[in-house]
């Protein structure tokens, strides 16, 4: 067998080698299970997943509105789902030959000499000579065995995962500026409360003082009175610092100032219920009841899972990418142009010169780098599908526990107003009884000071209500 066989039969052998290596590792991604049904959902459930954010509440349209078109986060959120389609559109376009064109214009000198002294009668060697050319030229990766192909499927994925997460963006901002502004309504009607509140033990400190004057109650009265008005005043204090971190936290999550800020949350909400005689019955839930799922909706309207689920399959496809390394690579390569010696000659029919050619490479011995790629590859794979199922169950326990908070709340927010209804009642009793000389004036402050307590507790209990909800929305994804 002459060299040039052997060597052709040496590269055949080698691109079959590569052939026979297999393909990529197989690694089992099963899907999780889930359960049939949520454990801690409520027995009574109603509405639609958007009716539990506040969009009743204008400040929250207003403040959300503007965090969706100005927010940093999402912003860069956005940006990224325009890196990942512009690299999507590179790997669409390696699939396509290259074409460029160039020109040169090249002066060359030799020494006439190294041709020897006896040239043929009438042949002159010119010591000096200037060539110009113009080309186009084009390449072609064939892809072969897919691995272009694998890439490009990479370059979707990312781009299925950055726009999933951009809507997870999307929902934690809404979630975050409905929750803040929740709690700054909440922080409203406990102003309100606690001024109503100090309002009347003024007036009962007054109407104590009086009658110690007239030596009718003790002197301690008074004193207890204007303790309860010092501890309405103590708490309204208190709420400035409360109003001032949601504010910030506002600001931030908008990207808009203070006074904006403060402007939208000054658009009148609808009525916090803070005064008993205004609550409805006890048996009635002030707030409306949390809608029904399943836990299988999670796959398709979670953006967590979604993006998880994206990146598991651009780690798949990267590691196909890997493995396909090990195949041949089919190259085709041509170009078309002139060449002349003269410029004047440049278009001349004799100055048109070309080539096509085609060449096939296989990897010989790369000592184990194909080999660690391939590893990293299947690596990533293996954590990929480990964050998408941390994700899923993520999501599932985020679901149960929101629906398990809602239901404590309700119950938390009934006993809240019933407590509230009764010690109001007890308030106006002991009032009376106070005034018909029946009942001494502590009992009534102690009344007050209860039924004070109480109001607060049952705004906030109702803040917490509301609250759970959009944690409710958070955990099933959203609106869908």
């Amino acid at each position: 067998m002459s060299g040039g066989k052997r060597l052709a039969g040496l590269a055949l052998s080698a691109a079959l080698a590569g052939c026979v290596a297999g393909p990529a590792p197989e690694i089992a991604t099963p899907a999780p299970e889930l359960p049939a049904r949520f454990a801690l959902i409520p027995p009574e459930t109603g509405g639609a997943v958007a009716d539990l954010l506040p969009n009743s509440d204008p400040g929250f349209l207003r403040l959300s509105r503007e965090a969706l078109a100005s927010a940093p986060t999402l912003g860069e959120a956005l940006a990224r789902i325009d890196e990942a389609r512009a690299r999507l559109g590179r790997a669409r376009a390696e699939a396509l030959p290259s074409i460029s064109t160039n020109g040169a214009v090249t002066g060359t000198r030799s020494n006439p000499d190294q041709f020897g002294a006896s040239l043929p009668p009438g042949v002159e060697i010119a010591a000096e000579r200037v060539s110009y050319a113009a080309n186009l030229t084009a390449q072609w990766d064939v892809d072969l065995f897919g691995r272009v192909r694998a890439q490009r499927r990479a370059a979707q994925a990312r781009l299925d995962a950055a726009t999933a997460s951009a809507q997870a963006v999307r929902i934690a901002l809404v979630g975050e500026i409905a929750a803040s502004v929740i709690d700054w309504r909440t922080l409203s009607a406990r102003r309100d409360a606690l001024t109503e509140d100090l309002a009347a033990a003024e007036r009962l400190g007054a109407l104590a003082g009086s009658r110690a004057r007239a030596g009718l109650v003790s002197g301690l009265d008074p004193v207890q009175a204007r303790a309860l008005a010092e501890t309405a005043r103590t708490r309204l204090a208190a709420l400035a610092s409360e109003e001032a971190r949601l504010i910030g936290r506002l600001t931030t999550l908008t990207a808009q100032d203070a006074e904006r800020v403060r402007a939208a949350l000054r658009m009148p909400p609808q009525p916090v219920l803070v005064d008993a005689a205004d609550l409805p019955p006890p048996a009635a839930a002030i707030t409306y009841p949390a809608p029904p799922a399943l836990p299988a909706t999670l796959l398709q309207n979670r953006p967590d899972i979604l993006a998880a689920a994206a990146t598991l399959e651009a780690q798949d496809a990267e590691l196909a990418a890997a493995a396909r390394r090990r195949f041949p690579a089919l190259r085709l390569d041509a170009s078309l142009g002139l060449l002349a010696f003269g410029l004047g000659n440049l278009f001349d029919g004799d100055s048109v010169v070309g080539s096509l050619g085609a060449s096939l490479a296989a990897p010989l011995l790369d000592f184990g780098r194909i080999a660690a790629d391939i590893d990293a590859a299947a690596a990533g794979k293996r954590a990929a599908f480990q964050a998408y199922r941390g994700a899923v169950y993520t999501a599932l326990g985020e679901a149960e526990a929101a629906y398990g908070v809602i239901a404590a709340a309700d119950r938390e927010e009934v006993s809240a107003r019933r407590e509230l209804i009764a010690l109001d009642r007890a308030v106006r009793l002991i009032a009376q009884r106070q005034r018909a000389g029946l009942a001494d004036m502590t009992a009534l402050i102690e009344a007050r000071r209860q039924a004070l307590a109480s109001r607060e507790r049952a705004v906030a209990a109702e803040g917490r209500a509301a609250r759970a909800r959009v944690v409710l929305w958070q955990a099933l994804g959203g609106t869908p």
